[in-house]
């Protein structure tokens, strides 16, 4: 059997160049998952994943625009640019038909994804995700998030954020997680941060394309999410037919890196027995 080494690679895409890691399949029939990381996070959060596919599986994750190495183009962003950015790198690397794995900022742009490309999804793992828009309340979070950022900096808004993501337990046993999570939010500038925040403010509601979605899908999520509530992954769950939902015990919003033996035990049986 080949070694299957992680490699990271950049693609030029219109404005902007995309930064990616890739793990090649060796054996056919090939399938093929892009990850798509959560805010203000980078693909670096997806290596244990990458690490754990079977030999049929290509696997790549993905830095969105603005985040990790992948640069920030013209600077205007919303989930649905983020969506269409992932529909051109899909051609520009001759993917038919893909998995897509989202995680939180990820699963919304995977739901916008499916409503822009369908064919090109052939099965859907939705972690600590929701379809539905910010309320008013929402936006007026992010828009006071945007303010702290510009006063203070990213390192406040980092340690902050850490406290919300993780359970109590993951905070304590997995430390390696919780400063990987702090780096990928330094790493990120702070324009491209206050940019974020506003896209996910705007984004549009995807619930109506839920009952549409006709590819298997596996909804998972961390007992502990502070951010994401229970009701909105449920909602997820009835409203797509045939789909998985699991929740974690002691995971928070993070649980591929809070309980990865057990995501990646659940990600690949999907992949290999559903997709």
């Amino acid at each position: 059997m080949a070694e299957r080494i992680i490699k990271s690679n950049k693609i030029r895409i219109g404005d902007l160049s995309i930064a990616y890691h890739i793990k090649k399949a060796t054996e056919t029939p090939e399938k093929t998952i892009i990850f798509l990381h959560g805010f203000p996070f980078n693909k670096n959060m997806w290596r244990d994943q990458l690490e754990s596919l079977e030999d049929n599986v290509t696997g790549i994750a993905v830095d969105i625009r603005g985040h990790g190495n992948s640069t920030k183009g013209h600077g205007f962003f919303s989930i649905d640019v983020f969506a269409k950015d992932l529909g051109v790198l899909m051609r520009k690397l001759e993917i038919e038909d893909a998995i897509l794995c989202g995680i939180s900022m990820g699963g919304y742009i995977a739901l916008r994804a499916y409503q822009l490309f369908p064919e090109k999804i052939s099965g859907l793992i939705l972690c600590d995700t929701h379809s539905k828009a910010d309320d008013n309340a929402g936006k007026q979070k992010r828009f006071d998030a945007v303010q702290a950022v510009l006063q203070h900096g990213r390192r406040p808004y980092a340690i902050g954020f850490v406290g919300n993501v993780f359970s109590a337990r993951s905070v304590e046993d997995k430390p390696e997680a919780v400063e990987l999570i702090k780096s990928s939010i330094r790493r990120n500038s702070i324009s491209s941060i206050c940019a974020t925040l506003l896209a996910l403010a705007a984004r549009t509601d995807t619930t109506d394309v839920l009952s549409e979605i006709k590819v298997p899908t596996l909804i998972i999520r961390g007992k502990e999410d502070k951010i994401t509530p229970a009701e909105l992954m449920e909602e997820l769950h009835k409203k797509i037919k045939g789909s998985t939902y699991i929740e974690f015990e002691h995971c928070g919003h993070l649980p591929n890196l809070e309980d990865t033996e057990k995501f990646n035990l659940h990600m690949n049986t999907f992949i290999q027995e559903k997709v």
